[in-house]
């Protein structure tokens, strides 16, 4: 794929949303014009894989064949806009994995890639990386595979306004031990209930303050965990939003 640029330590390789499934509230950060869609080859599903330590990156550009089922005309970033990248993260299993792929948008792939070379380096576990494409777009079905993605052409859980997703501007990670809550207290994903308990210490699990929390301050994003009423546990934005 053209614009290659490689971004890595020297060490080795090592939702569609509904009112109660998604993540993201109301959004109107400033529109990038939408483009007609460039041709290239299409997205290649791809599955973690142990291998040996050391975080490497590759920011790579992107084109609508590549987000068959995240983009369409009409959405509030043309694919020029966005990156894949392509990085190692820590697993659940705690051993290091190739292949885990994020789309975003282009103005914050290269702080998004020293964020995500603070986690592997803390040792932050990731039990997935796979862009929404490959739940054909139903963010829903990302949730339920605890797949941590970022773009996504949808509108905010329960409005009718482009989520911050939508811009390529937002990251959820983990998004079963860290998911969204209600005002009420209500969780859409019943294998994530018991993570409502934020007291909770298991592998995965974000909290105030933390470093995960603290990696993303480092470059002026913000976590949905400080809103007040609903919370947005697993979810990270440039706007804070």
């Amino acid at each position: 794929m053209p614009g290659r640029r490689l971004i890595s330590s020297t060490a080795l390789v090592a939702a569609l949303a509904t009112a109660t499934t998604g993540c993201g509230r109301d959004s109107d950060p400033e529109p990038t014009a939408p483009a007609p869609p460039p041709t290239a080859t299409g997205a290649r599903p791809t599955s973690p894989s142990a291998s040996p330590q050391g975080f490497q990156s590759e920011i790579k550009k992107v084109t609508a064949k590549d987000l068959p089922h995240s983009w369409r005309r009409g959405c509030p970033v043309a694919p020029s806009g966005l990156r894949m990248i392509e990085m190692t993260f820590w697993g659940m299993d705690e051993k290091p994995h190739t292949g885990g792929r994020l789309v975003i948008s282009a103005k914050y792939a290269d702080d998004l890639v020293k964020v995500f070379r603070k986690l592997y380096d803390m040792r932050y576990p990731i039990e997935r990386m796979e862009p929404v494409d490959v739940y054909k777009g139903d963010d829903f079905d990302s949730i339920e595979a605890n797949n941590t993605s970022a773009f996504n052409c949808r509108n905010a859980t329960g409005s009718g306004n482009w989520s911050q997703h939508a811009y390529g501007t937002a990251i959820d990670i983990n998004p079963c031990e860290n998911p969204y809550v209600t005002s009420s207290g209500k969780v859409a994903h019943k294998d994530c209930v018991k993570f409502r308990n934020r007291d909770r210490r298991d592998p995965g699990v974000i909290h105030s303050g933390d470093k995960v929390v603290k990696a993303f301050a480092s470059i002026g994003w913000g976590w949905g965990g400080d809103w007040d009423g609903t919370k947005d546990y697993q979810h990270f934005s440039a706007s804070g939003r």
